[in-house]
């Protein structure tokens, strides 16, 4: 009888050899070519180390040119009518004060025009500027000002408003929405419940129609049916957009949106709304967010925003989308445009933090410079510590920046025809979503992080209101739950990537299902080895894998220049990606053989599921990055632009190297290597830090920091 380890070795074999065999045949009738990174050559995209430093020294104007994305008039037009009094900080004000000075900024708004840009003109007496795109690049470039003022733009134009057009149909556009749009009629979005956030489906206001008197009853039937945290309901709004289960003849047809008049003239609750005060908050205080309770509150039936779901005078329902699940996720998906916006004004913030944090290391110096002249002191930023801390932050929020373009582009691609009037495509629709919540929960996270670093990195002067970073802080930090909590958000994208897996295996026949199997196979065989070697595998996998490996040791001083090739650096994040996923869909296929619920199923790898999203839009924002670069018409810009997007890569994959190990993609010595590379790509970046931070295009007076004015 062999032993257990034997039996193990032997199961091992005999699954190389399976492996082997299949991936032998599916060479055979494979086109694919051999992966290139090999080490003897450079990926098509790649570049070479070292660069000459003065290739770095790029006209910041040339590279804001490319950070400035499709949208560039927009955010030169915003730079020239935002003043800087906007930027300083409001955090010592009152409450009232503070309220009341964001209404004031709001309404100082209207006379620019700029908040008409993502609203039909045909919808709006000709006042709309016809554009989601441009109207998302203005709420992002808000966020480098005012913050409670960014919100609440938010909740009137995006959240209020941008319903009545995107769910309204023609007579709730010419009775409302010029209005709305002109802020002469103030509202709120009132969608989140004490009791449901995320889960909006399960939502337990109702309205109900009552056929004899042509009116819809809203109503609030229990404490957790309480509309909570809702943006302009404590102080100002006049009219909700309610979200709630529409019930007719008894049948209830899941959430749609009511307009519900919540105050009068006089700025009294109306008879059967019920308003409450949220009080003083870790951030935007400029904001009045409150509760709302319905007790059986009547409305006409015509307040139904009934684009996608309509109600006759005898309480017949009618939609032009026969599924339930589709119309709410259309319904949904009319208001994709919020998270959207989110993620950049977040990206906004983490700029101006760490735009201040630069500065002020340009300027700080801290304990005597070695061989310097008497009382010569180091600066604070040529620390290694303290480059390690602030640049890969900086050099991530440029990268982010390329990468938003795209989606903002996708955004308006998708959904302006919606905007003019077409019916929305599911297709696009669907991934445009999945991308928005990724992309969302991946840059309210990097300005938290940024923001954090920046704060530490300006010691007790990062402490103090004075230097705006604690007020950008305490502003931001709810972004990382509101518009959808990141966690879920994460996971909603996972589970459209394992939708898009699913129908890439049942489109590719037999032979591509095969290859997904082998690929598998031989990634786990791989991980399990301790030689760490699959020599004896061919295909397309297995060259991918022995080409992440280092073949040779190095120098601890040295970095290998094919860590600097970008075909190489993309190779690794789409391995990640590709790995993440695959072995996510087998986990999970297994568990369901097993006869787990699916309930349990997606709860036991809902880790892992959040990871592959993760590791998705590593892989995404890379390439959406190198292809912008690209596209850059000056030399210097795509190399300093370049050079930080290897940063970028390279300072992901250190953090994650673990995971690379732990598979035997690269070795003890690779992983060494990495440090030594992204320090070398510090010390590089180091003298353009301030390049970049101009490259932001921050007028004078935008930092609102008295360490970086």
């Amino acid at each position: 009888m062999s032993s257990p380890t034997t039996q193990s070795a032997a199961r091992e074999d005999s699954t190389a050899a399976a492996a082997a065999d299949v991936a032998a045949d599916l060479a055979e009738t494979s086109e694919a070519t051999p992966s290139r990174l090999d080490g003897q050559a450079e990926g098509e995209a790649g570049h070479v180390w070292p660069v000459d430093p003065e290739q770095l020294a790029a006209d910041p104007r040339a590279v804001q040119k490319v950070l400035d994305g499709r949208w560039a008039h927009v955010r030169e037009r915003a730079r020239a009518t935002i003043p800087a009094a906007w930027c300083e900080p409001t955090d010592h004000l009152s409450t009232e004060e503070h309220r009341a000075l964001t209404l004031q900024r709001l309404q100082e708004v209207v006379p620019t025009g700029e908040h008409r840009y993502g609203f039909a003109a045909s919808a709006t007496g000709g006042l709309g500027g016809d554009s989601v795109g441009a109207q998302t690049v203005n709420f992002e470039m808000l966020g480098h000002a005012d913050l409670s003022l960014t919100i609440k733009a938010g909740v009137q134009w995006g959240l209020f408003a941008g319903s009545i057009q995107a769910l309204g149909t023609a007579r709730h556009h010419e009775r409302y929405l010029r209005d709305a749009v002109e802020t002469d009629l103030l509202g709120c979005f009132a969608m989140t419940e004490t009791g449901h956030g995320s889960d909006v489906a399960s939502l337990r206001t109702t309205a109900t129609y009552d056929e004899t008197t042509g009116e819809f009853v809203v109503h609030s039937p229990g404490p957790d049916a309480r509309k909570d945290y809702i943006g302009n309901a404590a102080r100002d709004a006049r009219m909700a957009v309610v979200y709630a289960q529409l019930v007719t003849r008894g049948e209830r047809h899941g959430v749609h949106a009511v307009l519900v008049p919540i105050r009068d003239e006089a700025g009294n609750a109306l008879p059967g709304v019920t308003l409450s005060d949220c009080g003083r908050k870790m951030g935007l205080n400029g904001v009045d967010n409150g509760r709302i309770v319905f007790d059986h509150v009547r409305v006409p039936r015509e307040n139904l925003l009934d684009r996608y779901g309509q109600v006759a005078e005898d309480g017949t329902y009618t939609s032009s989308i026969a599924s339930d699940n589709a119309r709410f996720f259309t319904t949904l998906g009319a208001l994709v445009k919020g998270r959207v916006c989110i993620g950049a004004a977040a990206l906004a913030a983490a700029k101006t933090g760490l735009a201040i944090a630069v500065t002020y290391a340009e300027r700080r110096q801290q304990f005597p410079k070695a061989g310097g002249a008497p009382g010569e002191e180091v600066t604070l930023l040529d620390y290694r510590t303290h480059q390690r801390r602030l640049l890969p932050l900086l050099a991530s929020s440029a990268v982010y920046a390329l990468a938003q373009d795209d989606v903002v582009a996708e955004l308006h691609r998708v959904t302006n025809p919606v905007l003019l009037g077409a019916a929305p495509d599911p297709g696009p629709q669907k991934a445009l979503e999945a991308r928005a919540a990724g992309m969302k929960a991946l840059l309210t996270w990097h300005a938290t992080r940024s923001l954090q670093e920046a704060r530490e990195a300006c010691g007790g002067s990062g402490f103090l209101s004075e230097n705006r970073i604690a007020q950008l802080k305490g502003d931001t930090d709810v972004f990382t739950t509101f518009e959808g909590d990141n966690t879920v958000l994460m996971q909603l994208l996972g589970k459209h990537l394992l939708s898009q897996h699913r129908d890439a295996l049942r489109g590719a026949g037999k032979l591509g299902q095969a290859k997904a199997v082998t690929s598998s196979l031989v990634d786990a065989y791989a991980g399990r080895t301790p030689a760490r070697a699959v020599a004896g595998f061919v295909g397309e996998v297995v060259t991918d894998i022995s080409s992440l490996r280092q073949r040779t040791e190095r120098k601890a001083e040295d970095a290998d220049p094919e860590l600097f090739d970008r075909a190489w650096q993309l190779r690794v994040l789409e391995h990640r990606e590709r790995r993440t996923l695959e072995s996510l869909a087998l986990r999970m296929r297994k568990r369901a053989q097993a006869g787990e619920s699916g309930f349990t199923v997606m709860n036991e790898v809902q880790d892992h599921l959040v990871l592959a999203a993760r590791a998705h839009l590593d892989a995404w924002v890379a390439r959406a990055a190198d292809a912008a670069i690209g596209r850059a018409e000056d030399e210097r810009a795509r190399v300093l632009l370049s050079r930080l997007l290897d940063l970028h890569v390279l300072t992901l994959v250190e953090a994650d190297r673990a995971w690379y190990l732990e598979r035997g993609l690269i070795t003890a010595g690779r992983s060494r290597e990495l440090t030594t590379a992204v320090n070398a790509l510090c010390a590089q970046v180091r003298p353009h830090a301030l390049r970049v931070v101009d490259a932001f295009g921050l007028p004078e007076g935008w930092l609102g920091a008295h360490i970086a004015s």
